[in-house]
């Protein structure tokens, strides 16, 4: 008999918070088909890349599979507070190029990443 009132209680539960779910997604629905009639869909943009940490030194390969230039530069951040960070200067990765950018820490890399940019 108790677990038919807890299954009972759980029915009118969820027979009460489904309706507004439902409606709440219909309306989410709505709202991105309009904030997205009007707009084009931006063309794809970026290489992709590749970062490999060895030790004290960081390579990065980026391939660039876009029509579009893509200026990348290899930004590297030391684990010692002493140990200088660097940002690299740009280099441009031409439409189906691949790019190889290398840096170093004179101890450990905290971390690295590559940033994108158009040309043009």
């Amino acid at each position: 008999m108790r677990l038919s009132r807890r299954l009972a209680s759980t029915t009118v539960a969820v027979a009460l918070v489904l309706p507004v779910s439902c409606a709440a997604i219909a309306h989410a629905r709505v709202h991105s088909v309009e904030a997205g009639a009007g707009t084009e869909p931006a063309e794809p943009f970026g290489a992709a890349c590749r970062i490999s940490v060895t030790g004290s030194r960081v390579t990065a390969f980026c391939h660039n599979p876009y029509p579009e230039t893509d200026s990348v530069s290899l930004h590297v951040e030391c684990a010692r507070w002493w140990d200088l960070d660097s940002d690299g200067s740009p280099v441009a990765a031409e439409p189906a190029q691949t790019v190889r950018m290398s840096a170093r820490c004179w101890k450990e890399i905290d971390s690295a990443w590559v940033s994108h940019r158009r040309e043009g």
